[in-house]
């Protein structure tokens, strides 16, 4: 094949799977409703199954359910006839897809669902086939052409089953009111989970970790606390333990800019008085975020009667993977 000729092909299969797709939208109706309604009030999971191809599609929309709020999980049609139905309940929803509404090992499960009065919704591009006709439920995917020339290797049907699982997932979703929270409590190993779970208490340094001085401190001595603590900043408190300001490296810069005598200069004279502090309870997140807008590397977390509590740098958002 030329370099034309592989374009022409991939333009073309991207050009019939993009029609599936749309072709779907005249197929919706009262079924997609139904099938919303039966998922929505299931009081156990929604198993998904389906044969070859269908049921790789099957697990990717039992996944993405899963993690947007409908516990739900893949059931091979197969191993059900032999243990596996065991993990189907008449408090279950079951989905199964098969493009034909004939696949043996699907339609063996029909009697069997029908006995334990499980529901199930069936996702088809034959409406009158018998699985099609069993369901509570049929989302027709009408494929009428494969992106295969051969028509045989199962391409836009499967594009179309993936989407119409999409559409489903993403309907209850929004029925739900489900958050970017609660999507982070399902991803909590992800970049996203991070960033919505962690809270600077999480985080910060505390206790004898914070980089703390009283006032009227030498600015040596101050600096030696910086260095004991590496977090390139200190905090400076009164007796009462109230922040009244912080030191960092910038503030230590302008300092020997200013030709400043390090051994008999208090760090009151060249600190930042009340500068920016954040709380524990706030999202790491917005800690970066406040970080990042103010130009600065680090910053003290203090409570409500302005005690340092916790301090922190962007090597430590950094670590959590906050960055």
């Amino acid at each position: 094949m030329s370099d034309s000729s592989f374009l022409n092909s991939a333009k073309r299969t991207i050009s019939l799977e993009a029609a599936a797709v749309t072709d779907l939208l005249q197929h919706l109706d009262q079924n997609f409703i139904d099938a919303c309604e039966l998922m929505l009030n299931c009081t156990g999971r929604v198993i998904v199954t389906g044969m070859g191809k269908s049921g790789h599609i099957g697990k990717k929309i039992a996944a993405t359910l899963a993690s947007t709020g409908t516990p739900s999980f893949f059931v091979h049609p197969g191993e059900a006839s032999h243990g596996d139905l065991g993990m189907i309940t008449s408090n279950d929803v079951v989905i199964a897809l098969s493009n034909s509404g004939e696949t043996s090992e699907i339609v063996t499960l029909i009697p069997l669902l029908k006995r334990m009065n499980t529901p199930f919704i069936s996702i088809t591009a034959n409406a009158a086939s018998t699985l099609s006709s069993a369901s509570a439920a049929n989302l027709h995917i009408g494929v009428e052409r494969e992106a295969c020339p051969l028509g045989l290797a199962p391409t836009s049907s499967t594009t179309a089953q993936l989407v119409l699982g999409d559409a489903l997932a993403i309907a209850l979703l929004e029925t739900k009111g489900f958050s970017a929270e609660d999507f982070a409590v399902s991803h909590p190993g992800g970049s996203l989970g991070r960033r919505l779970l962690l809270k600077v208490s999480d985080v910060m340094h505390s206790g004898d970790d914070i980089p703390t001085v009283l006032t009227g401190t030498s600015l040596k001595d101050a600096l030696l606390e910086i260095t004991l603590k590496r977090l390139g900043m200190t905090a400076i408190i009164n007796n009462n333990e109230e922040l009244i300001g912080i030191f960092t490296d910038g503030d230590l810069r302008r300092a020997l800019d200013n030709n400043t005598n390090l051994n008999n200069t208090p760090i009151d004279d060249v600190m930042t008085h009340n500068g920016t502090t954040v709380t524990a309870d706030i999202l790491a997140a917005e800690c970066l975020q406040i970080m990042e807008t103010l130009k600065i590397n680090a910053l003290i977390v203090t409570d409500r009667s302005n005690k340092a509590i916790g301090a922190l740098n962007m090597h430590d958002l950094l670590k959590a993977g906050v960055i």
